[in-house]
């Protein structure tokens, strides 16, 4: 029964799910599905709507009860889905399919037309289209978090419209308000092009999606991008399965990407090393593919990425592959997501995650060890050294391989560009290296590239590289007067403390890592020093603390105005001071900021009047000649720092010459640094990467190191290291972002030091690759040596394990503002909830403390943050408050914020990580939390 009717599903599964938005069917949910299904569906709808709406067709294939289509119809139609219900009605989706080129310019205009849109005009003209809940939510995500964020809203919702008028009615509604730079976003010159081009069929994925390949999958590749499915390919394909999408063209592997699966596909553990762009990608879903089909039912493969971004790249890439065999099951596990590792390992064949859910999921008990995988791919493997997530899992299979019992193991593959590891003089130096990064991933075979060298070079471009040293900026009177400001904030921090006792480290230069370091050891001192009389010391140490930090950021725009503009610098400085003011600030602060109020006419002259950078000068030369050249060109500039990327934006926008470059910024998803604001969204990220990739928009990319690893950008063709060095990996990979014929790569430093460096890396890179050759010649020096590693690293391991846990004080101890010293609460008042966040129980603590709304709310193991929490004396960041299932007001706090005392003695500690804190810590209970205790 309802064969017909799942069949048809299946078949048409890639229209809904891009759709259907699960939680607006809760009728239908509730009434044929379990409760625990339904809330895994609506768990995971907060994260992908998509994904969760997949879910849902997946359970309803298991459905039999009488009526469930009929119901499933009703509840579509109930729900305001007029145009999906008359597509399934009838199982004719003309309209929907006409749907999606207007969908894909959208997508491809998003990150311009959101910040070009008022939706609060928008919405009374637009009520063919969009619902009153839809309207509700839009005007709820504008008064909360402003317009911005409401455009990306109502973009969102179209993206997932089944109204066929949509994109009508939004034109004439961008008409009507007279909001003309989004309409002509939208308007057919401009962008007609770029619709056709996403209308007709390529083999050519680069022009469709950049995280669906990479650049060994033109042409020749093995994956079809999903924009090139129509519905005639749908209806005419006897291969359709649940995902929607037809059977992949089968095209055979290049042959030295034959070569590189030789040994994984005879079950050996490897290390494929291989050039970045030669489609190392491909290599593992064809290793996949081949396990798969030898251990048919038995088969459980993990894929591992060390980043979110590529994590996210590589699972779409897994699932498209896979989407033409309805029996292989492949699912993605990441970030925030909170799932059951166990149920989703047991119930596919394929996870691809992070390692670190891995690694957690081992620590909690969800996973008994790696034996119920048969296979680990491990992406970008060269990380599995130190304290790395791959090479905590790795320990556990040495110690499970190496151990008394028998036990059966998956095999290992690892993925890398590069494996030039660590520090090394020689080759054999080098060789050592590998062997025991061999030894950390059990791997006894090396497969590179050899018989089929030729084939693979006509494929991947190495750029040419060139090295430009430019002279440093000279002292002026700008960088005088910062280094005055500096000398008179170390004379005052000495009148309250000799400072210089407190740190070893000498011949400190102002705007140097190296006065960084200094300014970290100092403060980490000031927080350990106790004097006699409390109130005198809670006085000091608020005041060294103020001083040590404004040498931090007038150290940090030295560095800013080394490597830009004194513009960028001051306003660097300028968003400091005013978070000091917004704080509320006494007698030291006000005269700190009044240091910088005094010259700040004289820095703002020289900031418009002084000379200009030198190696602005050579980067403006450099792009003016490659832009001239070729018009077409794709640039990545690399810089160090966050701050750096909006400095170097600015300064492109600003110069009349550059200004059509339209630079897009590309930065990590780390929270909030010292340097700058918060990271980017996984969906910035995305429409920045996009924008890139379209030939109208941007045509350079600025990026930290979160671009030199893994994702795919073949789009370049020139790359700029902007004071960017680092090892031979990191080399290999941030050339490797060059990947057009005739790319090319520059280096622009005022070291020449660190020219020297780079060129000593690629010296390096030749002998990373006689070492290579070497261990492979000889195999029977690689297994010895990875034998005689491993047995050691199990050595250390058992030593390490062997140490007596250090015992917990069950001693009274307080928290003290690491800023202020003022009392936050009782060590006896902390507990610990999910092994991971710890509460205060004490509601005097807000007494004590401030709140104030916090920027970004967000839910993360089943916890909503609400609040930051502040120091209520000296404002200093103590964490957040949060609620927690029925619970309210729940102070979350971080240990860096706060010095350690204990009573008894009186001596203070301080820890960065709740892990080593000293005092027992007892566990969340939900009995202790009484109404008496914390309120209704």
């Amino acid at each position: 029964m309802y064969d017909l009717e799942k069949q048809n599903l299946r078949l048409f599964s890639s229209y809904i799910v891009h759709v259907l938005r699960p939680s607006y069917m809760k009728v239908f949910l509730n009434e044929y599905l379990g409760k625990e299904d339904v809330e895994q569906i609506l768990s995971q709808e907060s994260r992908s709507v998509t994904l969760a709406a997949k879910m849902l067709l997946e359970k309803m294939m298991c459905l039999e009860e009488v009526g469930w289509f009929q119901a499933f119809l009703d509840t579509l139609h109930a729900s305001e889905y007029t145009g999906l219900h008359a597509a399934v009605n009838t199982w004719d989706f003309q309209e929907m399919e006409a749907l999606l080129p207007l969908k894909t310019l959208l997508e491809r205009v998003e990150p311009s037309i959101t910040k070009n849109m008022k939706p609060s005009e928008l919405l009374p003209h637009m009520s063919d289209c969009l619902t009153q809940r839809d309207c509700e939510e839009i005007r709820a995500v504008q008064e909360q978090r402003g317009c911005v964020a409401a455009s990306e809203c109502l973009v969102d919702i179209l993206k997932r419209s089944d109204k066929p008028n949509w994109f009508k009615v939004l034109k004439l509604a961008l008409d009507n308000c007279n909001q003309r730079l989004a309409l002509d976003l939208l308007e057919p010159d401009g962008n007609e092009k770029c619709m056709m081009e996403c209308e007709e069929s390529s083999d050519t994925m680069a022009t469709v999606c950049f995280e669906y390949h990479e650049d060994g999958e033109s042409d020749m590749g093995l994956l079809k991008s999903s924009n090139d499915l129509s519905l005639s390919n749908l209806q005419g394909n006897t291969g359709v399965i649940a995902g929607g999408l037809p059977r992949s063209t089968e095209k055979k592997l290049r042959d030295y990407q034959r070569e590189l699966t030789t040994a994984a596909c005879n079950g050996q553990n490897t290390i494929i090393c291989a050039p970045t762009g030669c489609g190392k990608t491909i290599v593992a879903l064809m290793i996949c593919e081949d396990h798969l089909k030898k251990f048919p039912g038995k088969a459980k493969v993990v894929f591992m990425a060390t980043k979110v971004e590529v994590y996210d790249q590589q699972y779409k890439l897994f699932l498209e592959h896979f989407s033409k065999d309805p029996d292989i099951r492949v699912t993605g596990v990441c970030g925030d997501m909170e799932l059951c590792v166990q149920t989703v390992v047991e119930c596919n064949d394929i996870v691809v995650l992070t390692p670190q859910i891995l690694v957690n999921a081992l620590q909690r008990g969800e996973l008994l060890s790696l034996q119920v995988f048969t296979l680990l791919i491990l992406d970008e493997c060269h990380n599995t050294t130190g304290k790395h997530p791959y090479n905590n899992l790795m320990g556990r299979y040495l110690d499970a391989k190496l151990g008394p019992s028998a036990h059966t193991l998956p095999q290992v593959v690892g993925l890398t560009a590069s494996v030039g590891i660590g520090t090394f003089k020689n080759q054999l130096e080098a060789e050592n290296n590998i062997c025991q990064l061999c030894a950390n991933l059990d791997a006894r075979v090396i497969s590179t590239v050899t018989k089929h060298i030729d084939e693979l070079r006509s494929y991947v471009h190495i750029p040419d590289k060139e090295f430009y040293l430019v002279p440093p900026q000279t002292s002026n009177p700008f960088i005088e007067i910062i280094t005055g400001i500096m000398s008179n904030i170390e004379q005052l921090a000495r009148t309250v403390y000799n400072i210089e006792s407190l740190s070893p480290i000498q011949n400190r230069e102002y705007g140097s890592q190296k006065y960084e370091q200094w300014i970290v050891e100092v403060q980490k001192r000031c927080k350990l020093l106790q004097l006699q009389d409390p109130e005198e010391e809670k006085r000091m140490c608020r005041a060294l603390y103020n001083y040590t930090e404004h040498l931090r950021k007038y150290n940090d725009a030295l560095i800013i105005y080394e490597d830009a503009r004194a513009k960028d610098a001051l306003v660097y400085l300028q968003a400091f001071i005013q978070q000091v003011r917004n704080a509320g600030y006494g007698d030291t602060e006000s005269h700190l900021a009044a240091l910088l109020d005094s010259q700040w006419a004289q820095l703002q002259h020289l900031a418009t009047e002084g000379q200009e950078n030198p190696k602005l000068q050579e980067l403006k030369f450099i792009l003016d000649e490659e832009y001239h050249n070729n018009d077409q060109t794709r640039t990545v500039l690399f810089v160090r720092t966050r701050a750096l990327t909006d400095a170097l934006k600015n300064w492109i926008e600003e110069t009349d010459s550059l200004n059509f470059l339209k630079p897009g910024i590309l930065i990590g998803r780390g929270r909030k640094s010292h340097l700058t604001g918060s990271g980017m969204t996984l969906t910035s990220q995305k429409g920045v990467l996009d924008s890139f990739k379209s030939s109208d928009q941007s045509k350079i990319l600025i990026a930290t190191s979160v671009a030199d690893e893994g994702i795919d950008i073949p789009q370049c063709n020139l790359v700029i290291m902007y004071e960017y060095v680092g090892n031979v990996v990191k080399m290999v990979q941030v050339r490797g972002r060059g990947r057009a014929q005739g790319s090319r790569c520059f280096l622009i430093s005022s070291s020449k030091e660190r020219i020297d460096k780079e060129k000593l890396n690629m010296q390096r890179e030749e002998v990373v690759e006689k070492a290579i050759a070497s261990l492979q010649s000889s195999p029977e020096d690689l297994r010895a040596k990875v034998d005689v590693f491993q047995r050691e690293e199990k050595a250390r391991r058992a030593h390490v394990s062997a140490e007596p846990e250090r015992p917990h004080d069950m001693g009274s101890y307080q928290l003290l503002c690491a800023k202020c010293r003022h009392f936050a609460c009782f060590s006896s008042d902390l507990r610990v909830l999910q092994e991971a966040h710890h509460i205060i129980l004490d509601r005097s603590v807000f007494n004590r403390c401030e709140t104030k709304p916090h920027g970004k709310p967000k839910t993360f193991d089943g916890i909503t943050k609400t609040k930051k929490l502040l120091c209520g004396n000296c404002k200093m960041d103590w964490g957040i408050i949060a609620s927690y299932l029925n619970i309210q007001n729940l102070p979350v706090v971080k240990i860096e914020s706060f010095v350690i005392q204990n009573i008894k003695t009186q001596q203070i500690a301080y820890f960065r990580k709740w892990k080593d804190v000293t005092f027992a810590l007892r566990t969340f209970d939900l009995a202790e939390m009484s109404a008496e205790r914390w309120g209704p």
